[in-house]
């Protein structure tokens, strides 16, 4: 898996590269130093992430990022010591996922990096799916927004839905309430567990009310998983 560094100081450069490869299993990273360089490895490798600076020599970062767009879904994450507001949302706006004000610390660089790596995982493999996906008397259907059990159609929020989207899909993991926050919700966790709570306890409910089995287990000092 390769994570393209687009940073013309080589320093801050093979900083980030050592950092990578020390925290981040199974990468490996691609290193290039100009806009135009960083446009021809985006193009030549499989790049499953892009840390991008945006004062870069001969093309912008901002124009790299739009070229980048054209070609590849690839996580965008922008590293930059621009830290106004504006440059922010536009940057967003215009398609990167994510923006690091420089200097950053190194520990919050590897954890944006990982939760876009594992979003980017999760909306792949559930996109390469079919339609729908089952379980018990479960039928979760992504074409019409769907869930029902037992044949009856459950009234779910945006969020469960997601929520059920993200166990069903991967019945086996066990998945911590930060990991179900950033997925159903497309942001990063706070330590919003109340929120995870509720939301779990609602869905239980509204299964509750049309079937007596069991479908989300807890597992007490980690998170939650489809229950077998």
């Amino acid at each position: 898996m390769n994570i393209l560094i687009i940073e013309d100081n080589v320093e801050i450069n093979n900083l980030i590269r050592d950092a990578i490869c020390g925290a981040v299993e199974g990468v490996e990273c691609v290193q290039a130093y100009s806009g135009t360089e960083g446009l021809m490895q985006a193009r030549n490798k499989d790049t499953a992430l892009i840390l991008l600076d945006l004062m870069l020599p001969g093309k912008s970062g901002e124009d790299v990022l739009r070229e980048l767009r054209e070609f590849t879904k690839a996580p965008v994450i922008v590293v930059s010591a621009k830290n106004a507001l504006d440059n922010k949302v536009d940057l967003l706006m215009a398609g990167a996922d994510d923006y690091l004000t420089k200097p950053f610390e190194i520990k919050e660089l590897t954890a944006r990096i990982q939760v876009q790596l594992r979003r980017s995982a999760e909306i792949n493999g559930i996109e390469n799916l079919s339609g729908k996906l089952r379980h018990k008397s479960m039928v979760l259907d992504r074409t019409n927004h769907s869930v029902t059990v037992a044949g009856t159609l459950l009234s779910l929020t945006r969020q469960e839905f997601q929520i059920l989207e993200l166990l069903l899909a991967n019945p086996n993991k066990v998945f911590s309430k930060q990991e179900i926050y950033e997925y159903a919700w497309n942001d990063f966790y706070v330590g919003e567990d109340k929120t995870i709570n509720v939301h779990i306890s609602n869905i239980r409910s509204k299964i509750r009310a049309v079937s007596e089995e069991n479908y989300i287990e807890t597992v007490w000092g980690i998170g939650f998983k489809l229950a077998k």
